[in-house]
């Protein structure tokens, strides 16, 4: 068998049904392995959609995504999608075509060293020198990617490997040595958190994008009601409890609700789990005066960037049931009355504006579509608009680009996360800048018949970027955010072959969204928004 169809067939025995890639001459044979197998190629528009694709692909399947790219400028770009996965910690395996072994290293055609080149932003990543080892790496490189801390691998293979004749076997198991992630948190730590928590009288849960990655949401419902802590979360964390809970508080962070900094620097014990507390949710926060359980299945990131009075390293999901093993009460009902009192003298401003607010878009969104539905926000102004207002109830899934902030990530996350989950709704919000960044996805949409949803909130500008320059250069003082060319997104999404429509009021747009719904087709509606309109 040729190591091209190795490779196909390793995939197969990893139940892989969909891979999102772009061919090149430096995977033709890996392309001819595909064409006789039974997984479904989806032939994105450019390389980075395909890293993004299987990022939603595998937020929605909770499984490994699979993405394809020749080598040179296709493995080049794929960079993004994977750093993207990276940071917020998504399984992926990205397969790459390389130049033949016997020229590597002579800067032939289409030669770049992309092992090098991703190692910063990978969990491991492989160059194959024999196709006899391509079983072992693929087996591996799934373990690795869905394991421990979850997120993306990298194998680099040579033509002249992929069409090396081997005898196929896959094997049963792996076993890396060095790479044993801790599940279980260590009893002790465990003892000491609980000793912490009963002598606490302002206890607070901050929950991460780790809660639902370790599928931990029902163990953290549970052990937040069970003890009656309040529970604030981090943009990754979105939907990590569902807003209806009475321990459901609101997100902290720069884009966070007003007043979660004061019920932060309140606290006198902060339950950490499944965050990185970086500098986008830090917003200069007080955790100096109070004390920290960090829980984690990385322990590099424990203590990092906030001293930590208390680690514990394992999965949440195992740690939160190790947690309910105990029993005990806590006396915190004054503490819940002050977070109530505060979140209440913390009420919204409200400003008129033109034209639609996005605002109220989202909420008529919430209320209208299933409780399964997956929400792909992309980066900017839409996206904090997409956390405050899509109410995260039932089983709905939030997905962003928290880490890296990648501008263009919701069309095509849409499109992995919708051929993942064909029977749920998938909606997708966007800016003007970033849909633009990406609109040749539009045609994998339509090619592929997905029903998704586009709202497209068109201010003619990168509205967070003004706010930027408005809060750190000065007010007014704008550079590089106005577009000059105004295209008509309605005729280039029906160019596509998509049911398009424009719409410049809040009345106007249910009436229209409905019809979208019903419509069972790739759908954008364009949403023209007032320039000035803020994020928060």
């Amino acid at each position: 068998m040729k190591g091209a169809e190795v490779i196909i067939k390793c995939l197969e025995k990893e139940n892989v049904d969909i891979i999102f890639g772009y061919p090149g001459g430096a995977v033709l044979s890996l392309y001819e392995a595909i064409r006789n197998s039974n997984i479904k190629h989806v032939l994105v528009r450019h390389e980075n959609a395909a890293a993004l694709s299987a990022s939603g692909y595998a937020r929605a399947k909770d499984a490994v995504g699979v993405c394809i790219a020749t080598s040179g400028p296709g493995a080049t770009n794929l960079i993004t999608g994977i750093a993207t996965a990276y940071m917020d910690s998504i399984p992926l395996v990205a397969i790459t075509g390389q130049v033949s072994t016997t020229v590597i290293g002579k800067d032939v055609f289409q030669e770049v060293d992309i092992t090098g080149a991703t190692e910063p932003f990978t969990k491991h990543n492989y160059l194959v020198k024999d196709a006899k080892e391509l079983p072992r790496i693929i087996k591996e490189a799934f373990y690795i990617a869905n394991t421990g801390r979850k997120g993306p691998v990298l194998i680099d293979v040579p033509v002249d490997v992929q069409n090396q004749i081997i005898k196929f076997s896959y094997p049963r198991e792996v076993n890396i040595p060095g790479y044993k992630p801790v599940i279980e948190g260590h009893a002790g730590q465990i003892k000491r958190a609980l000793r912490a928590l009963k002598n606490s009288k302002r206890p607070l849960i901050l929950a991460g994008g780790g809660v639902i990655s370790s599928k931990a949401t029902k163990e953290l419902k549970v052990f937040a009601e069970k003890f009656k802590i309040p529970v604030v979360h981090t943009l990754m964390g979105v939907g990590a409890l569902t807003v209806d809970s009475p321990s459901y508080v609101g997100m902290i962070g720069f884009h966070g609700n007003s007043y979660s900094k004061k019920i932060i620097n309140e606290a006198d014990l902060l339950i950490v789990i499944g965050a990185r507390i970086t500098n986008r949710s830090n917003a200069n926060y007080n955790f100096k005066n109070k004390k920290i359980i960090h829980m984690d299945i990385d322990p590099a990131e424990i203590g990092k960037n906030i001293e930590t009075t208390i680690p514990v390293v394992g999965d949440a999901k195992t740690i939160l049931k190790q947690f309910m093993e105990n029993s005990f009460q806590l006396k915190i009902d004054e503490w819940i009355n002050e977070i109530n009192i505060i979140k209440n003298s913390c009420k919204e401003t409200h400003y008129e504006y033109k034209y639609v607010n996005p605002k109220k878009v989202l909420q008529v969104i919430s209320k209208l579509v299933e409780e399964d539905t997956i929400l792909t926000a992309d980066v900017g102004q839409n996206q904090i608009w997409a956390a405050h207002n899509f109410d995260m109830k039932g089983r709905r899934k939030y997905f962003t680009s928290g880490g890296l902030g990648t501008m263009g990530y919701s069309v095509p996350a849409g499109i992995g996360a919708k051929l993942a989950a064909p029977e749920k709704r998938v909606i997708s919000v966007v800016g003007d800048g970033a849909i633009q960044m990406h609109l040749g996805e539009l045609a994998t949409l339509s090619e592929n018949n997905l029903s998704n949803i586009i709202i497209l909130f068109n201010n003619s500008r990168l509205g967070m970027v003004r706010e930027l320059q408005d809060n750190h250069i000065g007010k007014g003082k704008y550079c590089g955010i106005e577009f000059g060319i105004k295209p008509d997104f309605v005729k280039i999404s029906e160019a596509y072959g998509m049911w398009s429509k424009r719409v410049d009021s809040n009345e106007e747009f249910e009436e229209v969204f409905k019809e979208a719904m019903g419509s069972n087709r790739p759908c954008l509606i364009e949403c023209i928004v007032d320039p000035k309109f803020s994020t928060l």
